[in-house]
């Protein structure tokens, strides 16, 4: 989720950390406590606060899961690592409504979630940047201006998780995360690559993958691709689309200048423009009649019972979103990292998946930003099938993959995919970790040599102000494959994934 000042989501003032000395005991928190909104069962494996520096009373808020039922040892166990989006918005509604163990309902109590991704994975929530949700920034000076510092402070939260316990200190880590997020996951895998290279091998961070979802990752691209996305799917007429297209072009022109903040502002204008034309619910997915529930979870985190279940002073007052970290962001925002997921598809994999139905960040705005990429494998994963993903006998999405890079489209969801399609993300992101039917790596020969060509599946406009993609052809002889998905048996999956992660090569880093 995003949450500039144009946002359609929730945006309230950040609560500084004069109030510090009341977290100082949760920095380690077990579940423990048993209350009637935040029952025992429900509360995390481990919760608590890990600090960005030494010199500074700043500190990341972490609700840890561990694994229901995993085929692996538990130091074995993938870690899956969520951040929320925005920028300022909290990892507690990816939590409790879209991906974690359990839900909140509209009566403000918690479901189990059938879709959770801690199934067979561990998985770690972290409010970042700090300001966000339950994270503390000590002054507004502390809070992250750029991607670097956002990652800087992650990076610090991480590895000061993995020393709270020695056996998360072997087990594959997967960043993943949605919408703004498809900036700061880049960006602390960037991080912890770089790193990991100045570093002993016995200090290194076990990065494996990367996952983006819906993501905002290449501003400058995607910001061109709305008026004809809109207009193809019907939402607009042709002079509509004109006038967004002009608002675009001002959009990528102030980004080309360096006019980051004037940028921002003048993207939040395209995205008011097309709310506007449309009179849609939401542009995170087109098809809903009411926007999303997020407020739910903001109503349930101030509820006295789950903060005190928490070991949250009962004054704090918890956002979904922060106004405040969105304002220190908002230069950020229009400034491109896709060299950085250039970086990570060399070193390690990479996931793209979005929601058929989402308007901001999207399959037209992913597609877009991706064929301009700088890779290698590139042309060869343009040109790979875009297979059929079956689950239960439907069609649940379609998935392009070629060696270490993979996109989905999932069908029937929007922004908050996992909230919308809880088991098929869950089917995802298992099949995906764990190179199963249609998610294993492709390679040189599975790609047909007489289809590649330079294509394109959505026109974009061609000036040089907006972006160098040329109006292509149709890929020659493309067939469909129809799959189901293949469940491994746990045996198999387990020795499957250990030969492949877990023996690790940090040589070339």
């Amino acid at each position: 989720m995003e949450s500039p000042h144009a946002s359609l989501f929730i945006k309230t003032p950040i609560l500084f950390c004069f109030c510090f000395c009341f977290f100082l005991s949760t920095l380690s928190v077990y579940a423990s406590t048993s209350t009637y909104s935040f029952p025992k069962e429900s509360l995390p494996t481990k919760h608590g606060y890990l600090p960005v520096s030494p010199t500074s009373t700043s500190s990341i808020f972490y609700a840890f899961y561990e694994a229901q039922n995993s085929t692996l040892p538990l130091s074995q166990t993938p870690l899956l690592i969520w951040l929320q989006g925005g920028p300022g918005c909290s990892s507690m509604l990816g939590n409790l409504y879209e991906l974690g163990p359990w839900r909140v309902t509209e009566s403000l109590t918690l479901q189990p979630n059938p879709g959770a991704w801690n199934r067979i994975f561990g998985l770690l929530f972290l409010d970042s940047p700090i300001g966000t949700g339950f994270s503390m920034a000590s002054t507004t000076q502390d809070i992250p201006t750029d991607q670097n510092a956002v990652a800087k402070h992650l990076f610090a939260a991480i590895t000061g998780f993995i020393q709270l316990n020695p056996v998360f200190k072997h087990r594959p880590i997967y960043i993943t995360g949605e919408s703004y997020a498809g900036k700061y996951v880049p960006a602390i895998g960037y991080y912890i690559l770089e790193k990991n290279a100045q570093l002993q091998v016995s200090q290194r961070v076990n990065l494996a993958g990367v996952a983006i979802g819906d993501g905002l990752t290449d501003p400058e691209i995607q910001v061109a691709t709305h008026a004809l996305n809109a207009y193809y799917v019907g939402l607009i007429n042709e002079r509509q689309k004109n006038e967004l297209e002009k608002a675009q072009l001002e959009a990528v022109q102030l980004a080309q200048m360096g006019n980051w903040s004037e940028a921002t502002d003048a993207r939040n204008k395209v995205l008011t423009m097309l709310q506007d034309m449309t009179g849609l619910a939401t542009l995170y997915d087109y098809t809903r009649k009411a926007p999303y529930q997020d407020d739910l979870v903001e109503k349930f985190l101030n509820i006295a019972e789950v903060k005190k279940a928490l070991g949250i002073n009962e004054s704090f007052l918890y956002e979904i979103c922060s106004e405040a970290v969105g304002a220190v962001l908002h230069a950020d925002v229009m400034k491109s990292v896709k060299y950085m997921v250039e970086h990570l598809v060399r070193r390690s994999k990479v996931l793209l998946y979005q929601g058929q139905n989402d308007l901001r960040d999207g399959v037209v705005q992913t597609e877009a930003w991706v064929k301009t990429m700088k890779w290698e494998g590139i042309v060869e994963f343009l040109n790979a099938e875009r297979k059929i993903w079956k689950l239960n006998g439907e069609v649940a999405g379609y998935v392009q993959n070629w060696k270490s890079l993979t996109n989905v489209v999932v069908l029937g969801a929007g922004h908050l995919l996992p909230a919308d399609q809880a088991v098929n993300s869950q089917a995802m992101i298992e099949d995906w970790v764990l190179e199963r039917g249609l998610f294993e790596s492709v390679k040189d020969e599975n790609v047909s040599k007489k289809s590649m060509k330079c294509h394109s599946s959505f026109l974009f406009p061609t000036t040089n102000a907006i972006m160098n993609l040329s109006r292509g052809e149709t890929l020659e002889g493309e067939k469909e494959i129809y799959l189901t998905r293949r469940c491994a048996s746990s045996v198999t999956s387990a020795e499957t994934f250990e030969k492949k992660h877990l023996n690790f090569d940090w040589g070339g880093f």
